[in-house]
């Protein structure tokens, strides 16, 4: 019994609009489905925003189809002006080369290209927009739409109306392009459906109408919804701006962060769109949370599943036990690997000791930076506000040594109820 792709897509929260949904159901039901989505590589990271149509794609896979991941590197050179107020900043070929080697790594978290027939692919675009010749794009490809169609989609309307904001003939000929990979990609890898954000809408239907006008075949296109917060901001963001993908751009501990800041009222749709986890395990996680909302045990499950999935199990793990330290009450780090230790002191203020050991904890918290001055460290001890290791400091005259490192390296101070400072020994 075939399972129905739509059905599972829908009730995960992830289906939109579909250009024709019988069509599509019978598509699935007799053949393995080739579909594909395009990625802009605008960055050397995807983001939070990205993890939509990634988990459509990924779908798509588990379900017995075909994914194939679009690198825009030809379209990434011009700008999708989709859902944009101006102009992007043009991309050297370069620049969209190393963009798009950064991008593959981050989507085999998700996708398996090398599982056999129904293999992910990552193509991109630029080995046959490269290649097309001015004249013969306009006369075999152009002739098809007419200004009056290209103009009616919202997002070429809203730029028309605002000449501080007008669109270039660059941006406009965008359309074409994508239309054109979805003809180029029907009729060399059978590709017969696009998915992308619901701002893709009108493309994706002008890579249909391509498609039937050139080769007489019936394609398909499916879009995600753009997801909003129950506060109705756009979701992805936090106070630094995007939530990526990349370690680099955000650290493991703070993206596991921004999944267990979730609202309570947006936890149970996040999981079902963020995760594997199946409808009937959600429901009965979300059944606990309500009746406990104050332990967040269906947040850290979601911030848990999804950063295993982008990060792995290590700098999942890892995360979380930070997470338990900063914010629980287990101050103890004597447990903590050398990677818990190095993302613990990436996230708290933290200084250096160079001096010989054993040291006064007064002298070291002065030294270090941690308390402004001895004084200061003289009166959170007879406060009973300072802690080394998660153990109260309470003889004004107490010293540290090496034994205290843990690792040789760290030292993890408290002072007060929830102020850290990570002191660290000289490599």
């Amino acid at each position: 019994m075939s399972i129905n792709v739509l059905k599972v897509l829908e009730e995960r929260g992830l289906l939109e609009w579909c250009s024709d949904p019988q069509g599509l159901s019978e598509l699935f039901d007799s053949q393995m489905v080739t579909g594909y989505i395009g990625f802009d590589p605008t960055a050397d990271s995807l983001h939070v925003g990205h993890l939509i149509p990634i988990m459509g794609l990924a779908w798509l896979q588990r379900l017995g189809h075909k994914p194939i991941a679009i690198a825009g590197g030809g379209t990434g050179l011009i700008g999708d002006p989709s859902g944009k107020k101006s102009e992007r900043p043009l991309l050297s070929l370069e620049d969209v080369e190393h963009n798009i080697a950064s991008i593959q790594k981050q989507l085999a978290r998700f996708l398996d290209f090398e599982c056999g027939r129904n293999s992910a692919l990552m193509i991109n675009n630029y080995d046959w927009l490269g290649q097309l010749k001015l004249l013969e794009f306009l006369r075999d490809v152009g002739k098809h739409f007419t200004i009056n169609y290209m103009i009616s989609r919202e997002y070429v309307k809203s730029r028309l109306e605002d000449p501080e904001r007008s669109i270039s003939y660059t941006e406009f000929s965008y359309m074409l392009l994508q239309a054109y990979d979805f003809y180029h990609l029907c009729k060399n890898y059978d590709c017969r459906l696009q998915m992308g954000g619901n701002d893709q809408q009108g493309n994706i239907i002008a890579g249909i109408d391509l498609i039937r006008k050139k080769i007489g075949v019936t394609a398909y296109g499916i879009t995600y919804p753009l997801l909003l917060s129950s506060s109705g901001e756009k979701f992805g963001k936090s106070e630094g701006g995007a939530v990526w993908l990349s370690p680099e751009r955000t650290t493991p501990y703070r993206f596991y962060q921004f999944w267990v800041n979730t609202d309570d009222r947006d936890v149970e749709r996040l999981l079902k769109i963020y995760t594997f986890l199946p409808l009937e395990d959600i429901e009965e996680v979300i059944s606990a949370h309500r009746e406990h909302p104050e332990d967040r045990n269906a947040q850290k499950l979601l911030a848990m599943e999804v950063t295993s999935t982008v990060h792995g199990a290590q700098a999942s793990a890892t995360a979380k036990r930070v997470s338990e330290i900063l914010f629980g009450e287990d101050y103890d780090i004597s447990d903590l690997t050398d990677d818990a230790l190095a993302m613990l002191s990436q996230e708290i203020p933290s200084g250096v000791v160079n001096g010989p050991l054993p040291i006064a904890v007064i002298d070291l918290t002065a030294e270090s930076g941690a308390t402004p001055s001895k004084g200061e460290a003289r009166r959170l001890i007879r406060g009973g506000g300072l802690y080394i290791n998660g153990e109260r400091v309470t003889e004004e005259s107490a010293q540290v040594d090496e034994k205290d490192f843990v690792s040789g390296k760290f030292l993890l101070l408290r002072l007060g109820k929830k102020r850290f400072f990570m002191v660290r020994r000289p490599v």
